[in-house]
């Protein structure tokens, strides 16, 4: 399979893939099984004191948010219930450098982000955040999460309006404030500067990959997460972007 996505992709899995490829190999050579994964550990937190209502004539709402590689992002937020679409992508540096190879060397400002849309009356923006916080990634891990290093991996909130920023800073003061954490969050918040789509070989790469190795050790773990902490926000089939962008009969 690698071979093949070499073919397609050129050499977009750079470390990632070798460094799991060859763990993943040892792993069964040693005959050990998969329960130990590489994924960050879940943390059960308190919800948000403060969160967003929903708007009284409905409508959908986006937040981008980065944490680690998007792989493992989107694969939680299209297993959440309320979530319509999460595409995975760049934001943080701009269009012209919005590409894999580019932001894979750390200087272009850009982190690997989520472009999360949500019907804010399935799901609040807090609860998207508690998620986050708790499943997604490790919030206390600035420019690294599990194997991945680097300011394209960093931890950061990127808010589309007053109202994000504010509930955004507002619960991480007060996550803070409740030592839920062993170290101090280190999440930045920042006003979105444009959020630009990853190449189409990344999107709904956890559900259609789901035996690559990268995937088995840091990212399913997570999804299981989301279904043990949220029983009542995880959804077994996932909405993804290739159903998305499908073409109607």
């Amino acid at each position: 399979m690698a071979g093949r996505l070499r073919t397609q992709a050129g050499r977009w899995l750079s470390m990632r893939g070798l460094l799991y490829g060859t763990a993943f190999a040892a792993t069964f050579a040693l005959g050990v099984t998969l329960s130990a994964k590489a994924a960050e550990p879940a943390v059960v937190i308190p919800p948000p004191a403060l969160d967003a209502a929903a708007p009284a004539g409905g409508g959908r709402q986006t937040i981008v948010l980065a944490g680690g590689c998007f792989w493992g992002m989107q694969a939680v937020y299209q297993h959440t219930k309320g979530v319509t679409q999460a595409i995975s992508g760049y934001a943080g540096g701009n269009k012209a450098t919005a590409h894999y190879e580019m932001v894979g060397t750390g200087t272009t400002g850009h982190a690997e982000s989520e472009q999360i849309t949500f019907d804010p009356r399935q799901i609040s923006l807090g609860r998207i955040l508690q998620i986050y916080f708790s499943v997604a990634h490790n919030p206390t891990e600035l420019n690294y999460q599990g194997p991945d290093a680097g300011t394209q991996y960093r931890s950061e909130i990127f808010y589309a309006n007053d109202e994000q920023k504010r509930v955004a800073e507002a619960y991480i003061a007060q996550l803070d404030k409740a030592h839920v954490f062993a170290e101090p969050i280190v999440t930045k918040v920042g006003k979105l500067p444009g959020f630009y789509p990853a190449e189409a070989y990344h999107q709904d790469f956890a559900v259609l990959h789901p035996d690559y190795p990268y995937i088995v050790f840091n990212d399913l773990p997570k999804v299981e997460n989301l279904q043990r902490l949220f029983p009542d926000y995880y959804r077994a089939t996932p909405v993804t972007v290739m159903a998305a962008n499908k073409p109607t009969q």
